[in-house]
């Protein structure tokens, strides 16, 4: 029976980790093996077989839109399996990967059952998927295919959740009057995108390392450890900046049950320098203080 190679590759290690965990609890059979960037692939590719690449866009040294470009020009990787997993869904960027032949797409923020629906998809089309099925049962609908938070839990995505409040008190959002303590301001706006959707949030604190947001909370109570990615839109150029990380913790932001609004840290994975200096550049300019209105 052959075996089924697959190689991640991410500059952030948190993301690895996560694909890597998704994948050997549901295909046990599976030989992974990651790389920190287009470059080091690179290289692994040029020694070594593998049936499917999972690879991130924006990496250091080589980027994956460059790394598929070099591929799909070696002659015994054209046909290879190569899904992108990244936050760059615009149509610009969709449009350049379909033309440097990309096989599929994964977007992030992802869930379990996402990821593997896109492997299991790319595995059947070269004949590995029932190979790979037969070393063990996949456990594609089990708990690790709940969210990006199962990966990390052991399959006991309770063990991390934030506790829903009391049913009785909840007021349906839309109804909701404006709390009576004061409004969350910040150092500007931006949008988090978690699986279960897009949030605008405001920017409390920004450091290198962390971002302090401000969300209104929803039906769908975000979770502690739960991948996602926040984009940020500041500046007299409207420079843009796409980050990767994970949910560190979760609070109310007034002191009662029924709290409108939530208290999230967030922690950047990304490594890509390019980032972190639009992220210097934004935390030594010292962004004006915005004024939040509730509901607005």
């Amino acid at each position: 029976m052959s075996k089924v190679n697959v190689l991640v590759v991410d500059d952030a290690p948190f993301i690895r980790d996560l694909v890597r965990k998704c994948l050997r609890n549901a295909f046990p059979g599976m030989v992974i093996d990651d790389a920190v960037n287009g470059r080091k692939a690179m290289a692994m590719l040029g020694k070594e077989p593998f049936d499917l690449v999972l690879c991130d866009w924006e990496m250091p040294e080589m980027s994956g839109l460059e790394l598929l470009s070099w591929c799909r020009q070696q002659p015994a990787l054209k046909s290879l399996q190569f899904i992108m997993v990244t936050s760059r869904g615009d149509k610009e960027n969709v449009i350049q990967a379909i033309q440097a032949g990309v096989s599929d797409f994964v977007g992030k923020p992802f869930t379990n059952e996402q990821l593997l629906t896109k492997v299991k998809k790319a595995l059947a089309k070269i004949g590995k998927l029932d190979s790979l099925m037969a070393t063990g049962p996949a456990r594609v609908n089990s708990a690790f295919a709940n969210d990006s938070l199962s990966a990390l839990t052991g399959g006991n995505p309770q063990a991390a959740k934030v506790a829903a409040p009391a049913p009785a008190p909840v007021k349906p959002l839309a109804k909701a009057p404006a709390p009576a303590t004061t409004a969350p301001s910040g150092r500007g706006q931006g949008q988090l995108r978690l699986a279960s959707g897009i949030q605008p949030c405001v920017i409390k604190a920004l450091s290198l390392k962390e971002a302090l947001l401000v969300v209104r909370r929803s039906e769908a109570l975000p979770q502690v450890l739960e991948g996602a990615v926040l984009d940020l839109e500041q500046g007299e150029n409207a420079e843009v900046a796409r980050l990767n990380g994970y949910l560190h913790a979760i609070a109310a932001l007034e002191p009662k049950p029924d709290s409108d609004w939530l208290q999230l840290t967030f922690k950047f994975v990304d490594q890509d320098a390019q980032k972190l200096d639009y992220l210097s550049r934004l935390i030594a300019r010292g962004t004006a203080q915005k004024h939040f209105t509730p509901g607005a």
